[in-house]
């Protein structure tokens, strides 16, 4: 596990390990969670790369006739 410092501008830099591990981009927008006693940074992905990930799925839903309209 690698250790990061928080800079006096409360930043701090991704391990390099990491950044290569989760393909983080510079310029890449990522969510900050707190979470229980932790921080978690997820990255947000361009919604194209879910395209597929979901093969294989029921699509064919039953709505409520008013939901039609």
């Amino acid at each position: 596990m690698d250790a990061v410092t928080v800079s006096p501008k409360y930043q701090v830099v991704i391990p390099l390990k990491v950044r290569e591990r989760m393909r983080v981009k510079p310029g890449q927008k990522m969510h900050v969670i707190a979470y229980d006693n932790m921080v978690v940074f997820i990255p947000v992905r361009p919604i194209k790369q879910a395209r597929g990930s979901l093969k294989g799925i029921d699509t064919r839903i039953e709505r409520d006739e008013e939901d039609r309209v």
